[in-house]
């Protein structure tokens, strides 16, 4: 059975991967007092019940890389999660763009993957030549499926699924995050609201995310994980 003793990650790791993921969840401001609630919820038994949530500091991409070591395992991990919090709510904003591009840069791999996302998912209206990153602070894109070359009908998204589904799922804490962030059922259409005011609003995940299956993919590996090694009741996940 699987512990957390068992956990290829150290407890260190576990609190700096925590905190890159709320930098993430952060960075484009679009983050109410129920979003921050769920998020102390997930995360004030275990993984981190000494952060202060009122006066969060982003994780600087050295201080995540001094933590997780650079070109490891762990970091391509954390990559991957990351990756999927920042998709997770439909929207791809321009400051979980940098902020992804930082911690990738900082950790010493691969950015080919992340150009992809850019490329196919980063679909601001902006000036003709304006290059992504120099987007307007705040401006977001909704997620919108792309359409498979007409040449090859290749899927221009492909290598991005296989690079996220390869994300392991290899500690009970992680895994616990994994299944309350991700919902068991595709959302219905919300608005996201900050200080009372609309901000966007979200269609349906599963129709508006073209990697709406690798979220679904990596909560029934964590799911699968607690329940069959770590022998854990998942039933309150369901």
């Amino acid at each position: 059975m699987a512990t957390i003793a068992d956990s290829p990650y150290t407890h260190e790791q576990v609190k700096v991967w925590l905190q890159g993921l709320l930098t993430i969840a952060w960075a484009d401001g679009h983050f109410d007092s129920e979003e921050k609630a769920l998020i102390a919820d997930m995360t004030e038994s275990e993984l981190a019940p000494s952060l202060d949530f009122d006066h969060f500091e982003p994780i600087s991409p050295s201080d995540l890389a001094a933590v997780l070591e650079k070109g490891s395992d762990a970091a391509q991990n954390f990559l991957r999660m990351a990756v999927m919090v920042a998709l997770a709510d439909g929207v791809y904003s321009t400051e979980e763009d940098e902020t992804l591009q930082a911690f990738c840069v900082e950790l010493d791999l691969e950015t080919t993957i992340l150009e992809s996302l850019r490329s196919t998912l980063y679909n601001l209206k902006q000036p003709d030549g304006l290059a992504p990153s120099a987007a307007p602070s705040g401006a977001a894109s909704g997620l919108t499926p792309p359409s498979p070359s007409s040449d090859s009908g290749i899927d221009p998204l492909k290598p991005a699924r296989e690079w996220l589904d390869q994300l392991a799922v290899e500690d009970p804490r992680l895994a616990r995050f994994v299944c309350k962030l991700i919902p068991p059922q595709c959302p219905f259409e919300r608005d996201v609201k900050l200080f009372g005011r609309k901000i966007v609003h979200i269609p349906p995940m599963c129709k508006l995310n073209p990697l709406y299956d690798q979220l679904v993919g990596l909560r029934f590996r964590a799911l699968s994980y607690l329940a069959d090694d770590c022998g854990e009741d998942v039933s309150n996940y369901i």
